[in-house]
């Protein structure tokens, strides 16, 4: 039966192309450092645009529902810089008892993605925002691809029915989520995974634990991502 999840998937893939990818299209609009001190690209998005994350069918909020400020992020399963943004996320939820997380499913790195993406939003459909989040940590406890039956393995360890996360998995509605996660993202420029969006900004990579502490600090001080 998990043939069924990869066959939906395939037919979906060619509907999940970011647009702008191109390393020519990234701007730097606010001094944030990565790690090693190198810019990472960042620009302005419209309120409008910000606020359509939360409204997203498959996003799930995580940490503090009514924190101070709010960090959404858009990942790929399959994007290693996404597996350490994950750990460094985990952190920051441990530590800032006001922040509070959107986590979007933002599946574009080809068709394992795609396949574990479908698993993944059938889990959200189906479980709580903590059961949710125990396999979004998971899943990334191992190594390698991470496709449809890997993510079948992680919600079978969280003692979700696998029966329901195939049916649910190959809803309809489940590629429409994910379409509208890829047109919002086109829309709010991301041109790389992870991405994340706070304060009207759009930082386009990883910047580190460290940066991304600065930049809540910042929203919570000044309203901005740098003050």
């Amino acid at each position: 039966m998990t043939r069924l999840v990869f066959v939906v998937s395939l037919a979906a893939l060619f509907l999940l192309v970011p647009e702008n990818s191109s390393a020519q299209n990234l701007k730097f609009e606010f001094k944030i450092a990565g790690p090693d001190g190198s810019p990472v690209a960042n620009h302005r998005v419209t309120t409008e645009q910000a606020a359509a994350v939360a409204r997203l069918p498959g996003a799930v909020v995580v940490g503090n529902p009514n924190g101070d400020v709010t960090l959404a992020e858009f990942y790929d399963l399959n994007c290693p810089y996404c597996r350490r943004a994950s750990a460094d996320v985990d952190a920051l939820l441990k530590s800032d008892k006001n922040l509070k997380v959107i986590l979007v499913p933002f599946p574009v790195l080809g068709v394992p993605s795609i396949q574990a993406g479908r698993v993944e939003l059938a889990v959200r459909k189906l479980a709580t925002p903590e059961i949710f989040y125990a396999f979004h940590r998971k899943i990334y406890e191992g190594r390698g691809i991470i496709d449809g039956d890997r993510a079948l393995a992680a919600a079978r360890e969280l003692k979700i029915d696998p029966q329901q996360i195939l049916a649910a998995a190959n809803e309809d509605s489940i590629t429409e989520t994910m379409k509208a996660h890829v047109r919002l993202g086109n829309a709010l420029g991301l041109a790389a995974t992870p991405s994340y969006v706070i304060k009207n900004v759009a930082i386009v990579g990883h910047p580190g634990g460290q940066s991304l502490k600065a930049v809540i600090a910042a929203a919570r001080k000044c309203g901005q991502v740098v003050c």
